[in-house]
């Protein structure tokens, strides 16, 4: 089991896939908040069907191939982005799922370390629960380039998912650790083999 878990985390578009890509080449077990949040609502779970009880059959995919019958997060996150009620209502279901599927797959890893990867870990304070904190940090400007490349969305969408996250002000004011990701992927992978070296000799003092 890794004694030692290091929290990371980011703002959209900053790199975070990337980055614990880099650490996963190096042995690194990596938590994926993300992934746990599709995994909760797969087909036949608890959540999906009480997420169909309450909008309908109209959230599921139909397009009959594999993903027919699957939670269709788009049309999801259109329902309830700009509804506190329903917002409210869906992090109440799926939060504790997805906290209770990350502590028990924290206490699994067996890497040395092992790093918790979380999009919202500053407003959900879960900093708090990690030894360590690390944040991808890339300006605003670089943020919705690299967001516009990706997700093919219009500005306006990802603007108001950016003023809906902390601010670049808040991750940073709880980092131990910061990955600057504004420059090139030579320099990213030199701050990543810098930073595992780091985290490996405290990770070994503190076992």
């Amino acid at each position: 089991m890794s004694n030692y878990v290091i929290g990371i985390s980011g703002g959209i578009g900053s790199g975070k896939t990337t980055v614990t890509d880099l650490f996963a080449k190096y042995g690194i077990e990596v938590i994926d908040a993300d992934v746990i949040a599709r995994q909760v609502v797969e087909p036949g779970s608890p959540a999906l069907k009480a997420i169909v009880h309450k909008f309908g059959q109209f959230v599921l995919n139909e397009s009959g191939g594999s993903s027919s019958g699957t939670l269709d997060r788009a049309k999801l996150r259109n329902l309830v982005f700009n509804n506190i009620e329903t917002k409210n209502w869906l992090n109440q279901l799926l939060h504790p799922a997805i906290r209770q599927q990350m502590l028990l797959q924290t206490k699994q890893a067996k890497s040395a370390y092992c790093l918790l990867s979380v999009p919202l870990l500053v407003e959900s304070k879960l900093y708090e629960q990690v030894d360590r904190v690390v944040i991808v940090d890339v300006d605003e400007q670089t943020q919705l380039q690299r967001t516009l490349l990706r997700d093919k969305t219009n500005e306006q969408q990802i603007l108001a998912i950016m003023s809906a996250q902390a601010t670049r002000q808040q991750r940073l004011a709880v980092a131990d650790d910061i990955i600057d990701n504004n420059g090139k992927a030579d320099d990213l992978a030199e701050q990543v083999a810098q930073l595992h070296k780091k985290y490996l000799q405290i990770a070994q003092q503190s076992g």
